[in-house]
């Protein structure tokens, strides 16, 4: 999802005007401590004073911070929040990826429900998907596409550098509009769910926290030169999707190429979701399917759903952003410092522990400024 969310960052700016860089650069900060305080809480030192791996998902460190309640409800309550976000995240690719087949062949006579059905047909494959292995080849293709659609939109804007105006930025702010460029900023960085799992599985777990740093630090760089450079080529008339403001023969191209990255994306989500299905089922050994029948059974009931929401729910966007107010700002802010406290309190410095309730607070805030905003457009809607 950090593509799209990554092509919705020049019309953030045009909102948020120089606030919204500041944010970019907060929203990496925040986004990258708050991975570091999960992978934290995921060991304990033993007697000699050495760090050891416990746990090993982010159930496991709910059920941790939960036992005294319920040995069960921490765990409970993280794998319904990530999954809800995982599926509504997997249903925004289908509907990207038809908006797109529909828009880069307007002569074509299909509807995007349909073009949601043939994008639906070519991710039928993701059934088989049994390793994460062969989700990471799938996303290392995905960010190579996602590099060609940064390249090529920058590329563009540089041939427009001689009507760049600093002008264009905006100092008085609407507060709603700055509300959706808070959250349009924050959740272009969020990906703490898979990071016990990228944690675990690397080579040297020792390097995590400097990968995490230089991972974040290149992703600010990135998204700072993008939105700015977009922002100043077409200031006011920036478009909610950037890729619109293009000529149609570079719309055309990029449409291409975001479908190709919507399709390459959805693999992983859908793995993740479907893996916190198997591990309710096979707690103790749950990579090893003891039905293939019953694992081909779940992959295509999921696969399925998302088509069915993506084609028959009204207001799809709107939902989207609701749920993501809850879930997203849970899974990146509120739990992750919420779980760091309960579990390192006795550890902490002074400093550390009010790091985690502003960061709690930070996220509550937006959570519920996120909540408000959907609800008002639902309403208005549905009124």
């Amino acid at each position: 999802l950090q593509g799209i969310f990554v092509l919705g960052l020049p019309y953030a700016l045009l909102h948020s005007g120089y606030s919204g860089l500041l944010l970019i650069v907060l929203a990496a900060a925040l986004c990258c401590y708050t991975g570091k305080i999960l992978i934290a809480c995921l060991y304990e030192e033993n007697e000699d004073g050495q760090l050891i791996r416990v746990r090993d998902t982010y159930e496991d460190i709910a059920n941790a911070c939960c036992k005294k309640l319920s040995p069960s409800l921490g765990g409970i309550v993280v794998n319904v929040t990530q999954v809800v976000e995982l599926i509504m995240t997997c249903i925004l690719y289908l509907v990207v990826s038809g908006n797109l087949l529909s828009h880069s062949f307007p002569y074509v006579p299909l509807t995007e429900k349909t073009c949601s059905v043939i994008a639906f047909v070519t991710l039928l494959p993701c059934i088989f998907i049994r390793t994460l292995k062969i989700v990471s080849k799938l996303s290392q293709l995905c960010s190579l596409v996602h590099f060609v659609i940064i390249f090529v939109v920058i590329t563009y804007c540089l041939t427009q550098m001689h009507q760049w105006s600093w002008a264009k930025f905006r100092l008085s702010l609407e507060f709603e509009n700055f509300l959706v460029s808070v959250g349009v900023i924050i959740f272009s960085y969020t990906s703490q769910i898979f990071l016990p799992t990228l944690e675990g599985n690397m080579k040297n777990p020792g390097e995590f926290r400097c990968m995490l740093n230089w991972t974040h630090f290149f992703a600010c760089i990135l998204k700072t030169t993008f939105a700015l450079t977009a922002f100043l080529t077409w200031g006011e008339k920036t478009k909610e999707v950037i890729t619109d403001n293009l000529p149609s023969f570079l719309e055309t191209l990029v449409n291409l190429c975001l479908l190709t990255k919507a399709l390459l994306s959805y693999p992983l989500p859908f793995f993740a979701a479907t893996e916190i299905v198997y591990s309710c089922f096979f707690s103790n050994n749950h990579s090893n399917y003891r039905s293939p029948l019953f694992a081909l059974t779940i992959r295509g009931s999921f696969l399925l759903l998302t088509l069915l929401m993506a084609m028959f729910t009204p207001h799809f966007a709107l939902l989207m952003g609701l749920s993501g107010s809850v879930t997203g700002a849970a899974m990146t802010f509120l739990l992750p410092s919420l779980f760091h406290l309960k579990l390192k309190w006795k550890k902490l410095s002074f400093l550390e522990k009010c790091a985690d309730i502003s960061v709690f607070i930070l996220g509550f805030l937006c959570s519920l400024a996120g909540i408000v905003c959907s609800i008002k457009g639902l309403l208005e809607v549905f009124g």
